[in-house]
């Protein structure tokens, strides 16, 4: 069980157990809340039930914290209970708990920190789901990073995640590209012509045009007219840059359960059907020759058109189409994660939600901001269109999958990010996966001295008395708490908490190895500290696991 949970369990039964023998009275008392301390001196958790309960039992809350302390101190998982002013109850873990998580940690080993759940929620995350008419950027590539982490904490909170890409190969778009890449391929059969200024001007385009003219050429003569020919181009682009996007996230270790086309949605009658659903649900007016949403009804700032006064319908209304397929799916959980530039998107698409039914708190959007790619103190600037950007695939090339995994990852979703190549690319303590990594190879290290000086590995020698020491106590503690971080990562749908958790849990390392010798003659030491290191070790490659960065044993 994660130790937050436990303590509150505790709280609880001490509440009880004080109401039972008369020390408090018996009342309808507010919930026991758990909280972190906001310094770890005042301890490992703490609770404001003595100021928030102290109204109902008309108590001093210290009075109350006093009374409440025996009840929680007969808990072998308790060590110290301090009540300070002005009534919070701080408890701090004892030191045969911690011990004891250790042997947790081996017994468990790659399994230790998961959780399983008996009913567990299918979740349905999309993310990245960039537009099929370039190469991935590296905006695309930190969604990827932050979508696939979620989706590995979620999984390992005991639920079930279903991975989306949302391919958007319907509307202008799509038509601009296959003009773009028939354009291009009329160059290459020696034709003159003047490309279309708001076409798509990368250099990836005439590839396309390329692969088109090697593989398609008997396909494209059958074309009758220019329509059918843009048509035709933009839908072999449209698979060439999906099959691209698929090889570049599989080679940043994400991948998808279902690739899903937004093309479907028209063509089997879902966004019509969508219309019906919405209109039936008494949301949909008529207005000037249109179908508009009232989306005002459900917290937009105005109403929406779904369907133009030519009979065309808005990418809105596809978008709610598609969620609505997400919704007939059955999933308990929806998540979007979007680009910044859909923030005005969030209230009319949630809108939408409420309109069908779907209960608020199962859907949740995310906006990964912006990245700022920082070359030799420059930015450069991205643009599929012009074709002045960097791709994820040339990112990879430079820096390779765990640097660029996670330095993704580890600002919040909701912060800009400057991506320092120059930090990316050192090798040394600056960087901080090859500091998180160095820590794991460091401890590999360990092991294979000891078999070299033939001093066998035996945990159950391990001793508790050798770990009461400030450095090997914070790093126990640490390890305890990995399940309790990859929970609450997961529940706030916040990644970067894992980096800033393994950063930690690696400079603890540090620290306690600078201040103790691991392997010596002391056999029952050895054993302690090398039970404790393995523990480590078992942590730092679950958590970087969790992040999709591998953890070497020899750097």
């Amino acid at each position: 069980m994660i130790i937050k949970e436990q303590i509150a369990e505790i709280l609880e039964r001490a509440i009880q157990d004080a109401q039972r023998d008369g020390a408090i009275a018996a009342a309808q008392l507010p919930a026991a809340r758990i909280e972190y301390p906001r310094e770890e001196r005042f301890g490992d958790y703490a609770t404001p039930f003595a100021m928030e309960s102290a109204k109902v039992l008309k108590k001093s809350p210290l009075d109350t914290g006093n009374i409440l302390k025996p009840y929680i101190e007969k808990y072998e998982c308790v060590g110290q209970v301090n009540v300070v002013k002005p009534g919070f109850i701080n408890i701090f873990l004892s030191l045969e708990y911690l011990f004891s998580c250790l042997k947790t940690i081996h017994e468990e080993k790659d399994a230790y920190g998961r959780n399983v759940k008996r009913n567990p929620v299918r979740v349905n995350l999309e993310f990245v789901s960039a537009n099929p008419t370039g190469p991935l950027n590296i905006v695309s590539a930190r969604a990827a990073a932050i979508g696939d982490t979620l989706a590995n904490l979620i999984e390992a909170t005991g639920d079930i995640v279903d991975r989306e890409f949302y391919v958007n190969d319907y509307g202008n778009q799509v038509f601009l590209l296959g003009l773009s890449v028939l354009h291009r391929y009329k160059e290459l059969n020696g034709e003159t012509v003047a490309f279309p200024e708001d076409g798509y001007h990368g250099e990836y385009v005439r590839d396309i045009a390329q692969y088109i003219k090697d593989n398609f050429s008997d396909e494209i003569s059958r074309c009758s007219d220019e329509q059918e020919l843009i048509d035709y181009m933009a839908r072999r682009a449209v698979e060439y840059n999906v099959r691209g996007q698929k090889s570049d996230l599989e080679r940043f270790n994400v991948n998808y359960r279902r690739w899903f086309s937004e093309r479907t949605l028209h063509e089997n009658g879902s966004v019509e059907n969508t219309l019906a659903h919405l209109d039936s649900r008494a949301t949909i007016y008529d207005e000037d020759g249109k179908k508009v949403f009232r989306s005002t009804a459900f917290g937009d700032d105005k109403d929406r058109v779904v369907v133009r006064d030519d009979g065309r319908p808005t990418y809105l209304l596809a978008d709610i189409a598609y969620h609505k397929d997400k919704i007939d799916r059955g999933y308990g959980l929806i998540i979007d994660i979007c680009c910044p530039d859909h923030h005005g998107y969030i209230a009319r698409l949630s809108g939408a939600m409420k309109a069908m039914g779907f209960r608020e708190e199962r859907f949740r959007v995310l906006l990964a901001q912006q990245v700022n790619l920082v070359m030799e103190g420059e930015l450069v600037k991205m643009s599929k269109r012009l074709g002045t950007f960097s791709t994820m695939s040339d990112l990879l090339d430079e820096i390779g999958v765990d640097v660029a995994r996670y330095f993704f990852i580890m600002r919040s979703i909701d912060s800009h990010l400057d991506f320092d190549l120059a930090l990316a690319k050192k090798q040394s303590s600056e960087n901080p996966v090859f500091y998180l990594q160095y820590a794991h190879a460091r401890i590999c290290s360990i092991f294979r001295e000891a078999e070299k000086r033939r001093i066998p590995y035996e945990p159950a020698r391990a001793e508790m008395r050798f770990l009461d020491n400030p450095e090997s106590i914070v790093l126990m503690k640490l390890l305890a708490k990995f399940p309790e971080e990859i929970s609450d990562a997961a529940t706030a749908l916040e990644p970067h908490r894992i980096t800033n958790y393994l950063l930690r849990l690696a400079q603890a390392y540090h620290r306690f190895y600078t201040e103790h010798r691991v392997l010596s003659d002391e056999e029952a030491q050895t054993a302690t500290y090398m039970t404790l290191c393995d523990a480590v070790r078992i942590v730092l490659k679950n958590g970087l696991g969790l992040l999709g960065v591998s953890a070497p044993e020899r750097m």
